[in-house]
């Protein structure tokens, strides 16, 4: 006979029921379906889920870290004002292009892009290890083979790798802290089929140009690449 959980212990099929339901609540919360100043009791929760009371509150201490909700005594948990969320975790950016308010994300992720990104290539120009630059150039590389042949999955992990490699060896560690951001805005346009089937060569150009400017030492150089980039992403958007 199957042994019983130990107290305290997460039942077995716990961490799928805890991911349900804490992708629903964020999803209904960076939405608006949940507005803010609605209350949650954990009993409602736990009827609503069919979870147990752990999962509830483990659920709710994880929107809690993100500023989502915060419990009150005598009140019960409440949804907090959107000017309180943490707005840079990277699960709280993939539920909000997950929204009908998708195109606000869009615009506020890539206008920060464009602010941050290329002064990271600059910065990456100066301070990247060697083993950095090679591995940048060759990524650049594999962007244009990827793109050239329609593999929108294998240039997505590519391009995510080189975005991140940038912010890393940028020698800011605030950039870098990024680069969890930077790796949903990328994935939320491809998945929601707003990249081109065939990425266009003015971008793959642009990618590759970035590249060599840090493998050379050229901070303006790499600075003005990156920057094509970004300007590149605000059109193919239409964020104006």
């Amino acid at each position: 006979m199957a042994e019983a959980p130990m107290q305290g212990q997460p039942e077995a099929g716990d961490g799928g029921l805890h991911r349900r339901m804490l992708d629903a609540l964020g999803e209904a919360i960076a939405s608006g379906r949940l507005e803010p100043g609605h209350r949650l009791t954990l009993d409602e929760l736990q009827r609503e889920f069919g979870v147990s009371r752990t999962v509830a509150r483990d659920t709710m201490r994880a929107l809690e870290t993100m500023n989502l909700v915060q419990s009150r005594r005598r009140v019960g948990i409440v949804v907090q004002d959107p000017s309180r969320w943490n707005v840079y975790d990277p699960q709280l950016v993939r539920w909000r292009l997950a929204s009908p308010r998708r195109d606000e994300q869009y615009s506020s992720l890539t206008e920060l892009r464009i602010a941050v990104e290329p002064l990271a290539a600059a910065g990456a120009a100066r301070r990247a290890t060697s083993a950095q630059r090679a591995a940048l150039a060759g990524l650049a590389a594999e962007l244009r083979t990827f793109g050239e042949a329609g593999d929108l999955e294998s240039f997505l992990a590519t391009d995510i790798a080189f975005h991140r490699l940038i912010v890393r060896s940028s020698g800011n560690e605030m950039f870098a802290a990024l680069d969890g951001m930077i790796a949903e805005a990328l994935t939320g346009r491809t998945r929601q089929g707003r990249m081109p089937f065939h990425p266009r060569d003015e971008a793959l150009d642009a990618h590759a140009r970035a590249a060599e400017a840090i493998a050379h030492g050229n901070p303006g150089a790499a600075e003005g690449a990156m920057r094509e980039v970004l300007h590149e992403v605000r059109a193919a958007l239409n964020l104006g």
